[in-house]
């Protein structure tokens, strides 16, 4: 009974039975501490990602035809990144439905920081003028950093005997019907300004859409169709020329292109607020670390004082805003144009 209280090396069974848990609990304590090491190891990896980019090439996909102002913004970014880091910024041209097809391929990229998306205003259109756009602009991307605002212009036919929006507005409604306005495509930004624009006038312009703006604006310098919320670059030669005439700026302010040009609230349509903005996008499971990096370069680019003379060169203003509110941003301008959308019967397969 005696020897039942020792093992065969002498010693007491008790205390060989605590010296087992001491040692299990140090082995615990190793594997513990190792496992510790190694969560701070795997945190510390999208830091360090977030530190080397960009380390490769980026792929930045313009949505849309070269050419227009998505595409001259695109290129600006792309080359100022090149020159601050010296990695090739592509800028990739994927055109369709509406700059869904490109928007779509960006959220089903790898979330590392190398195939952006610069979307914007068409795309928060888009989540309700098309039934099935492929992806949800708000959970699919993650909205790194806004770039710039372009407002347009309310510009006519020189035949058309209006001077201002309240001329227009006027010779409108005692033509109901007769008066069209052409745009880039049905459920474009230019089409639903003027669309808001009969909403908030009681008018009833007649839409005429087109398969881009380069056609849509030729037809109007032709006088094919009347009037057109229409880009500055696009409109700005043909203004010079004296082939159209500007009736007014869309967005809140004027525009220092053409400070003597008052905005449509200031002629009689108050609140009335339609500027395109643009901004880049990621896939959705970008890490913060990254998505905060992203931001300060980009945002400490729009303050080079050459990148803001290219983007008043477009008509544009920047806009930058931090990751948080910019994705507050994207929420508000999908709700808003969907009610623009179903108010205008507006629809796109």
């Amino acid at each position: 009974m005696g020897r039942d209280l020792f093992d065969s090396g002498g010693v007491p069974r008790r205390a060989h039975g605590e010296r087992c848990v001491r040692l299990v609990v140090r082995a615990s304590a190793g594997v513990g501490a190792a496992l510790a090491v190694y969560l701070l190891l795997l945190a510390a990896i999208p830091m360090a990602g977030a530190q080397d980019w960009p380390g490769r090439p980026v792929r930045l996909i313009a949505p849309f035809a070269a050419g227009g102002a998505t595409d001259a913004l695109a290129r600006i970014i792309g080359q100022r990144l090149t020159e601050r880091h010296g990695q090739p910024v592509l800028v990739e041209n994927r055109a369709g439905a509406g700059g869904n097809l490109g928007a779509e391929l960006v959220a089903r990229a790898a979330p590392d920081g190398y195939v952006l998306l610069l979307g914007g205003v068409p795309h928060a259109i888009g989540m309700s003028l098309y039934r099935s756009p492929g992806y949800d602009l708000a959970k699919d991307l993650a909205a790194v950093a806004n770039l710039a605002a372009f407002p347009s212009l309310i510009a006519v036919h020189p035949t058309l005997p209006v001077k201002s929006v309240k001329a227009l507005i006027d010779l409108a409604r005692v033509r109901p019907g007769e008066l069209t306005f052409g745009s880039a495509g049905n459920g474009s930004p230019n089409h639903l300004a003027l669309e808001l624009f009969n909403s908030m006038a009681k008018t009833r312009m007649v839409h005429v859409p087109y398969k881009g703006t380069g056609q849509m604006i030729g037809d109007l310098a032709g006088g094919h169709v009347q009037l057109a919320s229409v880009g500055f670059p696009a409109a700005l030669p043909l203004v010079k020329a004296g082939r159209l005439r500007v009736l007014a700026v869309t967005s809140r302010t004027r525009s220092p292109l053409l400070p003597e040009i008052p905005t449509v609230a200031e002629q009689g349509l108050a609140g009335f607020d339609v500027s395109s903005w643009y901004g880049v996008f990621a896939p959705a499971a970008l890490p913060r670390p990254l998505l905060q990096r992203m931001n300060g370069e980009l945002t400490a680019m729009l303050a080079a004082s050459e990148v803001k003379e290219k983007l008043t060169g477009l008509g544009a203003e920047p806009m930058p805003m931090a990751p948080d509110e910019f994705a507050r941003f994207v929420r508000e301008e999908i709700a808003l144009w969907a009610r623009i959308v179903k108010e205008s019967g507006a629809r796109a397969e």
